[in-house]
């Protein structure tokens, strides 16, 4: 890749109208170009050049069911673009540390592409290094064997992640906490486990997650993690 390569890539997901269509995709589900245009503000007919230029640009992918056309991001690694890029906001209203977050937003919980993020998100992975089941290595984590004995009790098991070429793990930064959380393969069966088994519920029209009462017990049982 040359500097004219990354202009170009830059100035795809950085145009105002697009961002806003990225941003949106980050949580994770796949939508289509009206409800892209609603989340933009866009007529369908700018949306649909917008579209257009980020599909030739392999920053988006579509599907089709019926009449219908579905975007959502091409790989994992535009969602971790976009997600680093919000990193670089300006926090004119930092939170101070010993203040309790506030239990009902983003920040709080929510989901970052397919993996668990904000607040809770950091305080469970720091957890599992601390446990000794993740250890930091550059930009990823390796998973220690009691990790993978202790992965166990979710189902999820070395074999089976074996079998895709998607990075293991990724130390994914967390624009709201400006620390890391889990990211990657793991971070994603990790949270589809958490959800199916109804630790946390999501929100209608929103990447925020709830944590249940069952969540609050089993992150207290597995990680020793108190979550109020």
């Amino acid at each position: 890749m040359d500097s004219d390569d990354f202009v170009l890539v830059a100035a795809l997901i950085c145009e105002p109208v697009r961002a806003r269509m990225l941003w949106k995709l980050l949580d994770g589900r796949a939508y289509t170009s009206t409800e892209l245009a609603l989340s933009a503000d866009v007529s369908p007919t700018s949306a649909s050049n917008h579209l257009s230029k980020l599909l030739n640009g392999n920053i988006l992918k579509v599907d089709t069911q019926g009449r219908h056309r579905y975007y959502s991001f091409a790989n994992d690694n535009v969602a971790y673009a976009v997600e680093a890029l919000s990193n670089l906001v300006d926090d004119k209203n930092p939170i101070d540390s010993e203040i309790p977050k506030q239990k009902k937003n983003v920040e709080y919980c929510r989901t970052c592409y397919d993996h668990l993020a904000g607040y809770v998100g950091v305080t469970v992975t720091e957890a599992m290094v601390s446990n000794g089941y993740l250890m930091k290595s550059e930009d990823s984590y390796q998973v220690s064997k009691e990790g993978w004995d202790w992965l166990i009790n979710f189902d999820i098991t070395e074999n089976d992640l074996a079998k895709s070429r998607r990075p293991l793990t990724r130390q994914c930064l967390d624009w709201s906490e400006r620390r890391p959380h889990l990211a990657g393969q793991l971070g994603a069966v990790f949270l589809d486990y958490t959800i199916k088994d109804d630790w946390f519920r999501k929100v209608k029209f929103s990447r925020e997650l709830v944590i249940t009462s069952k969540g609050r017990q089993a992150l207290s049982k597995f990680l020793g993690v108190s979550i109020e």
